[in-house]
């Protein structure tokens, strides 16, 4: 389902570069989600903060996905809610990165101190790169983070969903330390 925030969306409008307002912006993929329909791309240069890119600008200029790490060239206008990718220009996923391959940054990992236990997202936001899990009511919640996700190559959690993971303690009180998608192996215990 695709995410139909309030920013324009790129067919609504075709720009060309020399329009008043459009400027090239050479960068990289941050993250890209197909399932929501956008992503971000991190400028080489500071100036106005990350780009949003949309699938279907992506797809009109002839791409179906932009992988994590992949090296991109676009037409960018300034929007209401901040700029975003109108046209592709090119893209080189020579750079692009395996979700189960991005190194750790700047999150230390925990020793797993658990047995595998199913856990129930709460909630977990991508932008901010963290979440918490349940293992029901009363039980202290199991921080989560992205980093954790992508050593174990999954991409995204949605709330409500179940998962199996080890935890340990970690900075933040008991933090996941692998996690696997439920795929009904273990028997559910109440």
């Amino acid at each position: 389902m695709e995410d139909k925030g309030s920013y324009t969306r790129p067919e609504d409008e075709l720009v060309e570069l020399g329009e008043p307002g459009v400027t090239e912006v050479a960068g990289t993929i941050k993250w890209f989600d197909v399932a929501k329909g956008y992503g971000f791309i991190l400028p080489d240069t500071d100036e106005g903060g990350d780009v949003l890119l949309h699938v279907t600008c992506l797809r009109r200029d002839g791409f179906q996905t932009a992988p994590e790490g992949s090296r991109v060239v676009c037409l960018v206008k300034q929007g209401e809610r901040g700029r975003q990718a109108f046209r592709v220009v090119s893209m080189d996923t020579s750079s692009a990165i395996h979700p189960s391959e991005v190194p750790t940054r700047a999150h230390s990992a925990v020793a797993p101190e658990s047995g595998l236990e199913r856990a129930l997202v709460k909630w977990f936001n991508r932008t901010k790169g963290f979440g918490f899990l349940t293992r029901g009511e009363g039980t202290e919640d199991i921080f989560i983070h992205m980093e954790t996700l992508r050593r174990f190559g999954i991409a995204e959690l949605r709330p409500g969903q179940v998962v199996l993971i080890r935890f340990g303690r970690g900075t933040k009180g008991l933090t996941a330390a692998e996690i696997h998608p439920d795929l009904g192996t273990l028997p559910v215990s109440h």
